[in-house]
């Protein structure tokens, strides 16, 4: 397919710890559609991106929900091809999030929601699987352990340790709230049950990472109460957890472990009238601190972190130069995270 080589922006700003830097912006892709929900990683000396895209945020002209996932690649990370889009009949594919599993494929993991009349009815997660990162197989349906499984389940990222792979799944329920689930896999495909969180305030998108002692560390973003986000900890067999609130309202988050002093989190901004992307750092516990603020505005987040030499890259979606959401990377220096 036809390659992408977008412009290039360089930023050089103070940051907000009142430092100069050179920050690397590019738009990688805008076909049009509302590209959105992103995540990115580096598989076999290639990166890729991986993010939702439709006619709008959610529903189409006709009312129907039926976004796909459209997966991008690059060698250089600036010239940019499709190498995937994928869909499945009678599902609006979300979230798109990229992982390597121990037997080395990359896999897909998405969100698979079912709407009826633009009523939510379903989700289901789904998951996709290549071995070369160009044939990728049919989105198909995760295997949920029953425990933990009512029909509306949203796998938000799997995160792999060693042989297993960690995921955090949310289940909405008919009084408003929604339950939130640790799961386990050996194959990306079943799911097994580890703990449930009696977490309130609708908790939902959680990542999952792991710090250098193999302590389990989880952002979760809820939406109901005060919204704020909770910072969770927890050791092997991570069945007993310390939660703490954090000071910020999360959406679309993602966060980074770059090593035990620095810890990266990529949130949407709802303290200003026009949401912004925004990107924090921290050095392990609930208390991050606001570090620079990436170009960007309205429908936007959606973060994914790779670190790639003395840079951290994030990749993310916005509709701060067009009506439909494009995705973006920027190529930060590590330095500017590092709090004095």
């Amino acid at each position: 397919m036809k390659q992408l080589l977008l412009v290039i922006l360089l930023v050089c700003a103070p940051s907000i710890l009142a430092q100069t830097h050179c920050v690397e912006v590019s738009k990688i892709w805008d076909n049009g559609s509302h590209s959105a929900f992103t995540s990115l990683i580096k598989f076999k000396g290639d990166y890729y991106c991986s993010f939702r895209e439709g006619e709008s945020h959610i529903f189409d002209k006709e009312g129907k929900a039926e976004g796909k996932v459209r997966i991008i690649k690059s060698s250089d990370g600036i010239n940019w091809e499709s190498v995937a889009l994928l869909n499945k009949s009678g599902y609006d594919l979300r979230d798109p999030k990229l992982s390597i599993t121990p037997t080395g494929k990359l896999m897909v993991i998405i969100g698979g929601s079912i709407y009826e009349d633009r009523m939510l009815t379903g989700l289901v997660p789904q998951v996709s699987f290549s071995d070369d990162g160009r044939v990728f197989t049919d989105p198909l349906s995760a295997k949920i352990d029953d425990s933990a499984s009512n029909g509306y389940g949203w796998i938000w990222r799997v995160t792999w340790e060693g042989e297993v792979g960690y995921a955090a799944m949310y289940s909405p329920r008919d009084d408003g709230e929604a339950n939130l689930y640790l799961l386990s896999t050996r194959d990306g495909v079943t799911f097994d049950l580890i703990t449930g969180f009696d977490i309130s305030g609708f908790p939902n998108e959680a990542t999952i990472r792991f710090d250098a002692k193999g302590d389990m560390l989880m952002m979760v973003r809820r939406e109901k109460g005060n919204e704020r986000g909770y910072w969770g900890k927890s050791s092997a067999p991570y069945t007993d957890w310390t939660w703490k609130e954090m000071e910020v309202r999360l959406g679309g988050p993602d966060f980074i472990h770059v090593n035990d002093d620095l810890i990266v989190m990529g949130t949407r901004s709802y303290y200003t009238s026009f949401p912004k992307t925004v990107l924090w750092a921290g050095n392990g516990s609930e208390k991050f601190q606001e570090v620079y603020v990436l170009p960007s505005g309205g429908d936007t987040s959606y973060p994914g972190f790779i670190v790639e030499g003395d840079q951290l890259w994030v990749s993310y979606y916005s509709t701060h130069e067009t009506p439909l959401a494009s995705v973006y990377l920027a190529k930060i220096p590590l330095e500017i995270f590092y709090l004095k």
